[in-house]
């Protein structure tokens, strides 16, 4: 039973994931900060905190099943693992090339390629990943007259008019698919991009736009460095729980719809008491939270959001089990290989501090936009399958020693064209019936670890504002998608 005080003010955060979590502790820091009388309840519908993001710890392995590291853009993460006394166990990767299997054959992807656009002529034109009729028709980027901006498009339709259908498909598809995972031709240029969608006005080339753009479009380098935490990505799931020591926190507790009483607002449970709160943060996926609200019929618009499904595979195999000669940490997969895996990386070089010395551990993304039949299989069959790529690839000797497979069924949102108008509506119905909820997380403004951490932020801002009437939160920080 939860008792406040009729001073305080409590808030709601439904879901514990990175952008819940997030949320929770700024609320508490904010409320700290400001001397605000505060209470705050988390509540998870699964029985453990962190959404996608699980390390696995054993006889010395440290591997994700999910996400396995980020790239901090504006030191978000630095600062929030400051706060939370872990900054010391931050890690940088091993940098190594990347490559990209096209036709079966496995090139490098030129040096300064920015998701996967060429950026140093040179090594663009010294390498083998397309021919010299596809680079000629590439670098006319630098020719062609500026297409128009104005209106929302086709991300794979705006690249192809600037750098032909062979640059498209055997270098860019590749790192953006595995990137946001979804079908270029489907993605929205201004919300996969819009960085780049806002300097190439200046610039009217794609390539001088990012040669010659912001910091920001050039941290989507392949050569930019990766970042995690030396036990794992749940270390920060870990820290941000033990931060939270006044709020209260349930799991394995199941919100099934909010509603009005007088001036505040009663949170439904499946297992227990109404809670009575004056604000909430739904830190959920798009589709659980068009579910909170289906008795007003509000948040349709984001039932158009598509998700895709997708696996990882992680697979332990003794030292020098890698027969080919390969100097890189990972590669991508073009659609016109004939192999089912999207990507991969080699954790044992990549981070070799979380791998023992005598193992080798390849980690193997499956699973396409409209190609999802593969995470239907059971754990087997991925495995086979899995493993006949990785033995034509990388000419893998014998079966691994240990195989995780992970399976994200619908979890991964991708922005379409549109996209910021279908949550923009959402928001407007939401304000209008219950101003004091705030929807954050990877639905709505960016898929990225920063991106959530960010929208929790703001998300503690605004329902501050909101019930104590201050001035703080009212601007929001800027996220970019990407």
């Amino acid at each position: 039973m939860i008792d406040v005080t009729e001073q305080k003010r409590r808030v709601a955060v439904i879901g514990g994931g990175i952008t819940g979590l997030t949320a929770a502790f700024y609320l508490q820091q904010q409320a700290r900060n400001q001397k605000l009388p505060l209470e705050i309840v988390l509540i998870e519908a699964t029985h453990r905190l962190g959404g996608k993001i699980q390390t696995l710890r054993k006889n010395g392995f440290i591997m994700e099943r999910g996400p396995d590291f980020f790239f901090d853009k504006n030191q978000v993460i630095e600062d929030l693992s400051r706060q939370l006394g872990i900054a010391d166990q931050l890690i940088s990767n091993v940098p190594g090339k990347t490559y990209v299997a096209v036709n079966n054959q496995l090139s490098v992807i030129p040096k300064g390629s920015v998701l996967g656009i060429p950026t140093e002529i040179i090594p663009f034109a010294k390498s083998d990943v397309i021919s010299w009729s596809g680079k000629f028709r590439a670098v006319c980027d630098l020719l062609l007259p500026p297409s128009n901006m104005r209106e929302d498009q086709s991300l794979g339709a705006f690249l192809r008019k600037r750098f032909g259908e062979e640059m498209v498909e055997n270098l860019i598809e590749p790192v953006l698919t595995r990137a946001f995972l979804g079908d270029i031709d489907q993605l929205s240029l201004h919300e996969m991009l819009p960085n780049l969608a806002e300097v190439y006005k200046k610039h009217r080339s794609v390539i001088r736009s990012i040669q010659k753009g912001s910091a920001k479009l050039k941290e989507s380098s392949m050569d930019r460095t990766c970042r995690t935490l030396r036990g794992g990505l749940e270390s920060l799931i870990t820290a941000l729980e033990k931060s939270l020591e006044s709020a209260i926190i349930y799991k394995g507790v199941r919100v099934e719809g909010i509603s009005k009483v007088q001036n505040r607002m009663m949170v439904l449970l499946n297992n227990q008491n109404p809670i009575p709160v004056d604000g909430v943060i739904v830190a959920t996926s798009h589709q659980a939270a068009t579910k909170l609200f289906a008795r007003e019929g509000i948040l349709k618009s984001l039932l158009d959001i598509p998700v895709n499904t997708f696996a990882t595979v992680s697979m332990i195999f003794p030292k020098n089990s890698i027969k080919r000669k390969f100097d890189g940490n990972g590669f991508f997969v073009s659609r016109n290989s004939e192999y089912s895996i999207t990507a991969c990386s080699l954790i044992h070089r990549k981070w070799p501090q979380m791998i023992p010395e005598n193992y080798e551990v390849l980690k193997s993304y499956v699973g396409r936009t409209g190609d999802e039949s593969i995470v239907e299989l059971s754990d087997s069959e991925i495995e086979k399958v899995v493993l006949q790529d990785l033995q034509s690839i990388l000419k893998v000797d014998g079966k691994p020693i240990h195989t995780v497979v992970s399976r994200f069924k619908d979890a991964m949102p991708t922005y379409t064209i549109g996209h910021r108008k279908k949550v923009e509506q959402a928001r407007k119905e939401l304000r209008e019936l219950y101003p004091a909820i705030c929807l954050a997380g990877n639905s709505y403004e960016g898929i990225g670890l920063t991106d959530c951490i960010l929208q929790g932020e703001n998300a503690a801002s605004e329902i501050l504002a909101s019930i104590f009437q201050t001035e703080q939160g009212c601007s929001q920080k800027g996220i970019s998608a990407k």
